[in-house]
């Protein structure tokens, strides 16, 4: 439901040290161990956020509106707070979506998000959801591991899917695409609470964290026979998401390329 770092020709305005010299926008010079490690822990607690602020939520009030409110409102500044604390260290996908995102986009590019990265990566971050869910679950006193009930598996939800996660993909790559990059905590965030209201799924946008709240029988929760349908209109809604980045801004690499040129 994240991520700052996304394939561009611009510098990550979060590296504490010089760009290299593609300037391509990603946290580098951090060893891999502790890049998977911020994804493992930045994923976990964001599942956190989203599962326990649905269990307070529910046992707060019985309206469900208030209980949608107060979730994404959670779900807003935990996740805001997040990026701007792990975007330096990994990039903050806490998700597998960016994760493949920014690996296609800058898959030419030596300094970009490589296989062994992808494959460390996204393993992290479904563990993380996992333990996020089971975390919230502990906190609130609820069975550690109980499968959701939730049916979400009604095809208008699966166009919300897809909707939720073109618009996270294009808001992302096209910060970066802008040099708007530093205001990604806030963008994204945002996003993603507006998401919450404006599409009928209630924005997963996120494989893992879909993974993750299928582990808990609460107001987020999913159950295990929708969470193929959703990661699989997820994956649809990134590739979306780029044909839309590329609709909308390849004007930049041309002129950036005429301009070299000269």
């Amino acid at each position: 439901m994240s991520g700052i770092e996304a394939g561009s020709d611009i510098a990550d305005p979060f590296t504490v040290e010089p760009p290299p010299a593609s300037g391509r926008g990603r946290p580098h010079a951090v060893p891999l161990a502790n890049r998977v490690a911020a994804e493992l822990v930045g994923t976990a607690a964001l599942v956190a956020v989203v599962v326990g602020s649905g269990i307070q939520a529910t046992e707060l009030s019985k309206d469900v509106g208030l209980q949608l409110l107060a979730n994404s409102l959670a779900t807003v500044f935990g996740l805001g707070v997040l990026i701007l604390l792990l975007g330096p260290v990994s990039g903050a996908h806490f998700n597998p979506v960016v994760t493949l995102a920014e690996w296609w986009t800058g898959r030419k590019d030596p300094k970009g998000l490589g296989p062994r990265e992808v494959a460390a990566y996204i393993p992290a971050q479904i563990v993380g959801a996992i333990a996020g869910a089971i975390l919230a679950d502990a906190m609130f006193g609820k069975a550690l591991v109980q499968w959701s009930t939730h049916e979400r598996s009604a095809g208008n939800l699966l166009l919300g899917e897809v909707v939720a996660t073109a618009g996270l993909v294009l808001l992302i790559f096209g910060l970066a695409k802008t040099d708007h990059l530093r205001f990604a905590p806030f963008a994204v965030a945002s996003y993603i609470g507006a998401a919450y209201w404006f599409t009928s799924s209630t924005s997963f946008a996120n494989p893992a964290v879909t993974i993750g709240r299928a582990f808990t029988d609460t107001f987020a929760g999913i159950a295990p026979s929708s969470v193929p349908g959703f990661i699989g209109l997820q994956l649809v809604g990134g590739v979306v998401g780029l044909a839309l980045v590329a609709l909308v801004f390849d004007h930049r690499r041309r002129t950036s390329a005429a301009a070299g040129s000269k």
